[in-house]
């Protein structure tokens, strides 16, 4: 099959602390809409929660493994340090978020676009950059990196091109910063991925609060496996295909320390519940439906805000 270009992220997955903070923060504060309750396939002990716009579209999905107990982390060189999301009025963004008492940074300017950062409950960097006519889902992704070159290239093999360089300027991990914007040359939206340095000194810690791994796009199931492909052609070492029941994913982790994911769009969010009631009920894979009443009693009661 002959592909081009990656069209844009298709999920963002992060760790956080205890669930309930987490869903009134990305529900009640950011807006979104809560869309699949289900659990970590590889700790079923833990939950997976999926927030996203109200289609439930790829572009637009941030996703959680939610741990009770989980110690802070910290973000550095070597992960992804922040998530973006397009907006089309910032300054209705900043004023209710200011009637909430939630604080923010900024309005602060990059690339030529006004943006501002606010943290959620366990310190995850979430910006909202204005753009678009609507609420676009993700705008963009930062990566954390000691060296870009390593990471631009595998961009460059996903069909993403250098679009901008920043001058250096004091940014959210404290330290001056220098951004390199990659951006598809298919875009569709989260096409953008900024490349940025820090003289921060920060040692990156898995935790709360840390973006776990970076999921791109495939529209289909054959787009996937060329990519695959492709992928291990240029040299890196790539997961036999995943089922992850809501898509399927493969993975590698780039030169520069980042884990990456494509995952299909299909066959989506809707394949085992109603797409008016997503996120009502817990869904289990096949392997923990004998198993769901001792899963039930372990997972911690959690009320999605109205």
């Amino acid at each position: 099959m002959n592909i081009t270009a990656i069209p844009g992220l298709h999920h963002v997955t992060a760790i956080s602390g205890p669930p309930q903070a987490n869903l009134d923060f990305w529900v009640g504060t950011l807006g979104q809409r809560f869309i699949k309750r289900t659990v970590n396939f590889d700790d079923p002990g833990t939950y997976h929660l999926y927030y996203g716009d109200p289609d439930a579209a790829p572009g637009s999905i941030m996703t959680f493994f939610p741990f009770v107990d989980a110690g802070p982390g910290r973000a550095g060189p070597g992960m992804a340090s922040a998530v973006a999301y397009a907006v089309p009025d910032l300054d209705a963004r900043m004023m209710a978020l200011a009637g909430a008492a939630v604080d923010f940074e900024g309005p602060f300017e990059r690339f030529g676009e006004r943006a501002i950062a606010l943290r959620d409950p366990d310190g995850l960097r979430v910006e909202l950059i204005e753009g678009g006519a609507r609420d676009e889902g993700f705008h963009s992704v930062t990566l954390w990196l000691d060296d870009v070159e390593p990471t631009a290239r595998v961009l460059e093999a996903m069909g993403y091109t250098r679009e901008a360089e920043e001058a250096p300027a004091t940014g959210g991990t404290g330290g001056t910063e220098t951004r390199v914007r990659y951006r598809s040359t298919d875009p569709e939206r989260g096409s953008a991925v900024d490349l940025m340095t820090s003289d921060a000194a920060s040692i990156g810690r898995p935790g709360a609060g840390t973006i776990h791994h970076v999921a791109f796009r495939a529209r289909n199931a054959e787009e996937h496996r060329a990519w695959r492909e492709r992928l291990a052609t240029a040299g890196m070492e790539v997961t036999p295909v995943i089922d992850r029941q809501y898509f399927d994913a493969i993975y590698f982790r780039t030169p520069g320390g980042v884990l990456f994911e494509i995952a299909t769009d299909p066959p989506g969010f809707a394949v085992d519940e109603d797409a008016a009631h997503l996120g009502e009920a817990l869904k289990l894979p096949a392997q923990y439906e004998p198993h769901r009443d001792r899963i039930e009693r372990v997972l911690p009661l959690i009320r999605v805000p109205s």
